[in-house]
Order: C-alpha cells, then sequence, then structure tokens
C-alpha cells in the first residue's frame, strides 16, 4: 500500500483550508489522512459508502484507529442483494451504524409512471433523470449538517478521475470539504488489501464486477475494459457518471 510521511497539522476554522497546501496532503498516507479528518472535522464527517471494495478498505482503516465518522449509503432500491448482504456483514463485524437514505417516494413514482421503470436504457438523458432522484437527491440529505465527507474515489477509475486530489472543496455542496484517501491506489492496491487484512467485501468482485451500483446498470469487467466499463456500458465512454461526482470542485485555498 502506498505509506507517505505524517503531517504536521495546524487546523483553520471551517470555510476552509488556509495554510494547507495541495502536496502536504499528497504526502499522507490514506490512514494519516483519514486520522487528520476525522480528528479535524468530527463529528460533521460522514463517509459515502456504496461498499465497494474501496469503501471497505476505508471502514476498516478507521476501525483501526477507533475513529468515529457517520456512515452513509444511498439505497436506490435497486441494488443487488450482494450489496445488502455486505452492509449487514458489515454492521456485525466493525459494530457500526450504518445511515441509509432512499430516494423521494413520490419523485420515484411520477418517473416510473412518465417514463417506465428501465427509462436509463432508452437514452442518457433519462438515465441521469434516474440517478438525480434515486441518487444525487439523497446524497445532498446525507450531506446536510456536514463539514467534510469522504469517498473511495481513485484516479485509475476513470480518465474523469484522473486530475482528483486528496482532498477538495466541494463547491456544489455547499464548499464542504471533500476527502478522496485512496486516489493514489491502484485497484490490485485496493484488493491486495483487501485479501490480506481478511476484510469482507462484495461477493460480486469475485465475478469480474470492478464497481458495483444498481443492478440493472451494472455488469461485470470484460478483460482490456476499464475499470468503470461495466457501469452504464451500453452509453458512449466518458459519460460513465451518475452526478454524484462530476459536480464543481476546486482546491481548498
Amino acid at each position: 500500500m502506498p505509506t507517505k510521511t505524517g503531517p504536521n497539522d495546524s487546523t483553520a476554522d471551517h470555510g476552509g483550508l488556509q495554510g494547507h497546501d495541495e502536496d502536504r496532503f499528497e504526502k499522507l498516507s490514506a490512514k494519516e489522512l483519514l486520522d487528520w479528518a476525522v480528528e479535524r472535522f468530527y463529528p460533521k464527517i460522514g463517509l459515502a459508502s456504496s461498499f465497494g471494495a474501496e469503501d471497505m478498505v476505508i471502514i476498516d482503516l478507521l476501525s483501526q484507529s477507533g475513529l468515529k465518522a457517520k456512515i452513509f449509503t444511498l439505497d436506490t432500491g435497486r441494488l443487488p442483494q450482494e450489496t445488502y448482504d455486505l452492509i449487514d456483514e458489515v454492521r456485525s463485524r466493525y459494530g457500526v451504524t450504518i445511515d441509509v437514505y432512499f430516494p423521494d417516494t413520490s419523485s420515484v413514482q411520477k418517473m416510473v409512471k412518465q417514463h417506465g421503470l428501465n427509462l436509463f436504457y432508452q437514452s442518457v438523458e433519462f438515465r441521469k433523470l434516474c440517478c438525480e432522484i434515486r441518487k444525487v437527491e439523497p446524497l445532498g440529505r446525507a450531506l446536510e449538517g456536514l463539514d467534510a465527507w469522504i469517498t473511495g474515489l481513485r484516479r485509475d477509475q476513470s480518465s474523469s478521475r484522473a486530475s482528483l486530489l486528496k482532498v477538495e472543496e466541494d463547491t456544489a455542496h455547499g464548499g464542504i470539504i471533500k476527502i478522496n484517501p485512496l486516489a493514489e491506489w491502484t485497484w490490485t492496491e485496493v484488493f491486495d488489501y483487501v485479501k490480506e487484512k481478511g476484510v469482507p467485501y462484495n461477493r460480486l468482485h469475485n465475478q469480474g464486477f470492478l464497481s458495483i451500483g444498481c443492478a440493472p446498470c451494472t455488469r461485470a469487467v470484460k478483460p482490456g475494459e476499464s475499470q468503470r466499463a461495466g457501469r452504464w456500458w451500453w452509453e458512449l465512454e466518458g459519460s460513465q457518471e451518475c452526478g454524484l461526482h462530476y459536480s464543481s470542485i476546486r482546491k481548498p485555498e
């Protein structure tokens, strides 16, 4: 796993990270960055987890320090059973509470009535509408009251994430600080950690699923394909984002 030197911290009030340069955060290991973030922002910090292997690494790292952060997930109503099984396993293994956010029922009903249950196959516009209702709006509710959120994003997941910073200011969510502790990790490093530490993981990974979302919108990745090729695979390459992570981002000043 990537190992870096520790921080030399002097924190600022919420509303910015003045005095913290980008290079400083880039030098921190995943655990060092998590320790800093939770100590800095607790209790107003949360981990957004879809229970992929990356999120499981983060949950395990947090457990090692005994640090507490809100863990939340977005239940779109279309998740695979394997994801639900893992959520229950995580509760039992780590003794944590997981906050589950569901989409607004009336919005889902209206969308399905107008466009059908599987509207996402019809056009990118309809797919993004479905993501907006089932994922983006619930995320907004999940982030209410938080000063920082943690994600499992990595730079090598896709070209759109190649310039990902370990610490970013998410201006689309009111300037909340976004922590990406695994930004520099590769998929091999993530899964090696999971295997070496005996961390529970989604069994769909054993079937070639590298990125796991809603069941009808996720398939296994074929040899030679990019890591996110199994997400909305019927669309042109480069559009495979749901709206949770391509919002307005800037470096903290």
